[in-house]
């Protein structure tokens, strides 16, 4: 249990098991953010798991966040990778050697560079390092394999900018988490090279959904109803359908995950994707891959996007920054 940042940032020792650093204590803001979210997200989540082929104008929800301000004096600009957009943000004092490739979340199917800049610009304050954040392609009309390929699009436009991939974190939220995993994976895999590290926040890394409807966060989760998971799981299914020449993205959790880059992962206690994220995090630990899994009680799925009002956020962050910045060390 810690709450305080004077404690160093100290990769454990290769016992094959993630070292778990576990935050107690729920703010009145916290709580608040919480009721919001079961009381308004929640139940429209809850509408669309029900009529999921209507056309939901998910495209709206990146337009509709342009009040979601970046840290004071961030600068940012729109860069064009082979197949989608990105934006280059680079927070004041983000001047390091140390780059981030940022995968946003959304279920692949929703939000994008709007939504998550304030989010993005609070981790390049927090690291001291810019963060190339990718509106990469997404379900229905993509399957993830697209997701993929437009994250190794990003890595190659930090090569060819300064930041190499073994100066590059790659980092996400949700499915972005799922996909933080997968383009450092994909890397390796290709020969493109080993990342510096990866952050994965409330990670979606099974697809399978039997194992989020069988945990008791399926009762507990403010946010995802349960309908949802089997239902978004039907739709990755059809989108993978869309074209042959892609192989299937398998899940992070089976994976061969030997040799993939230290990992940090952070998730609320309760959320429904808590399964997943401690799966991973056991997976990754069992390859010999130096991860840490910080378990938040009982926020909300990816309470960070809310650090300017919930301080568990502010706080998650900076660990955040710790960790890119104990990379440079690394």
């Amino acid at each position: 249990m810690s709450g305080a940042l004077s404690d160093p940032f100290v990769w454990p020792t290769p016992v094959r098991t993630p070292f778990v650093r576990e935050f107690d204590g729920v703010s009145i803001a916290s709580r608040a953010l919480s009721a919001s979210v079961r009381h308004t997200v929640r139940p429209f989540l809850d509408a669309w798991a029900l009529t999921p082929t209507l056309p939901w104008p998910t495209g709206l929800v990146d337009r509709a966040a342009f009040p979601l301000l970046p840290v004071p004096g961030t600068e940012h600009h729109r860069v064009a990778l082979d197949a989608c957009p990105a934006e280059f943000v680079r927070a004041p004092g983000a001047d390091g050697s140390t780059a981030v490739l940022y995968l946003h979340g959304g279920a692949f199917l929703c939000c994008g560079l709007t939504t998550h800049r304030q989010l993005v610009s609070r981790i390049s304050a927090a690291a001291g390092a810019p963060v190339l954040s990718v509106a990469y392609r997404m379900l229905p009309r993509h399957p993830i394999r697209r997701a993929v390929d437009d994250g190794l699009s990003g890595l190659r436009w930090l090569a060819a900018h300064g930041y190499p991939i073994e100066r590059t974190v790659i980092a996400g939220d949700s499915a972005g988490g799922f996909l933080s995993f997968s383009v450092a994976h994909e890397a390796l895999g290709l020969g493109v090279g080993r990342a510096a590290g990866t952050i994965a926040i409330s990670p979606l890394t099974d697809l399978d959904p039997r194992h989020k409807l069988e945990h008791p966060n399926a009762q507990k989760c403010a946010l995802f109803p349960r309908r949802a998971v089997p239902v978004l799981s039907t739709l990755i299914e059809r989108a993978e359908r869309i074209d042959d020449r892609y192989e299937p993205v398998s899940s992070p959790v089976d994976l061969d995950l030997t040799g993939m880059p230290p990992a940090l992962i952070q998730t609320g206690s309760e959320e429904m994707t808590f399964v997943d994220a401690e799966t991973i995090a056991y997976r990754l630990a069992a390859a010999g891959v130096p991860t840490e899994l910080q378990v938040w009680e009982k926020q909300v799925h990816v309470f960070q996007a809310a650090a300017s009002l919930v301080p568990e956020g502010s706080r998650a962050v900076a660990r955040i920054g710790r960790f890119v910045r104990s990379l440079d060390t690394v």
